[in-house]
C-alpha cells in the first residue's frame, strides 16, 4: 500500500516544520504533497525542501484537500493539518487498519500540545466522542481508501465542516478504524478564546450544522475560533 499525506495550509510558518517531521518520521516512505491556500508568510519557503510537492489551490481547506487528493497517486490518502504531529506509527497504524479489507479509512485518537489538565481532558472527550460515533475531525489525521474517497466524491466544496461531512459519509460506506494512537494538535485556538467558549461554539456549530443549518451562515460562528 502507497500512502500519500496530503497538508493543507495556509500562513503556518510556525508550525509547518514540525508537522512534515513528524510526517516524514512516521511515514518515511510516503508521498508528501502540502496545499496552500494563498500564504503570505514564509509557509511555502518552509514547505518546500521538505514535502515531496507543493502545489496551490484556492482558499478552503476542502478545496485544498480535494486538489492535493488529485496530484497524489497513493492508494491510500492521509490528511492532516499543518499544526498537527502525527505519531511515530503513523504509516505502520494505517497500514494495520488498512489490511481488513472490510476497513474503508479511519482516524487517531486526538492529544492537544499543552500537557495541562484541561487539554488533557479535552483530548480525552474529542476522542471518546469520536470512538463512540465512529467519526472523526480534521484534527485527528482522517485516512481513507483511495477508491473509496474517489466513490464519495471527495471533500464538499463547503465553508465549514467539510469534515464532518466527510467523516459522516465515510462511516456509510464501510468500517472506520478508531486508532489509539494519538495525533497532538496546536491548543492555540483554546488558549486564544479560552477553553470553556470555544467549546461552547464548537459544540454549538456541529449541532446546528447537524440540525441542517448552512455551512455558509455558520462560517461566520466560527471564524473566530478558527
Amino acid at each position: 500500500m502507497k500512502l500519500s499525506v496530503i497538508v493543507p495550509m495556509l500562513n503556518e510558518e510556525h508550525a509547518l516544520a514540525a508537522a512534515l517531521a513528524a510526517i516524514r518520521r512516521g511515514a518515511p516512505d510516503a508521498e508528501l504533497i502540502v496545499v496552500d491556500g494563498g500564504s503570505c508568510d514564509a509557509s511555502v519557503a518552509v514547505a518546500q525542501p521538505l514535502a515531496d510537492r507543493v502545489i496551490t489551490a484556492p482558499r478552503g481547506r476542502a478545496k485544498q484537500m480535494n486538489a492535493g487528493a488529485r496530484a497524489s497517486s497513493g492508494d491510500a490518502l492521509a490528511f492532516v493539518h499543518a499544526d498537527s504531529i502525527v505519531p511515530r506509527d503513523f504509516n505502520h497504524a494505517i497500514a494495520s487498519a488498512l489490511n481488513d479489507p472490510q476497513t474503508v479509512g479511519g482516524r487517531f485518537d486526538l492529544e492537544l500540545a499543552e500537557q495541562t489538565p484541561i487539554c488533557r481532558l479535552i483530548g480525552a472527550l474529542i476522542s471518546i466522542r469520536s470512538r463512540l460515533s465512529r467519526t472523526g475531525t480534521g484534527d485527528q489525521a482522517i485516512f481513507v481508501r483511495r477508491y473509496i474517497f474517489e466513490r464519495l466524491g471527495g471533500f464538499a466544496d463547503i465553508a465549514l465542516c467539510e469534515d464532518l461531512d466527510f467523516a459522516r459519509r465515510l462511516k456509510r460506506a464501510g468500517c472506520v478504524a478508531c486508532l489509539r494512537s494519538r495525533v497532538v494538535t496546536s491548543a492555540r485556538r483554546w488558549r486564544r478564546h479560552g477553553f470553556a467558549r470555544t467549546i461552547l461554539k464548537m459544540w454549538t456549530i456541529r449541532l446546528l450544522y447537524l440540525a441542517g443549518v448552512s455551512p455558509a451562515w455558520l462560517v461566520r460562528l466560527y471564524s473566530d475560533v478558527r
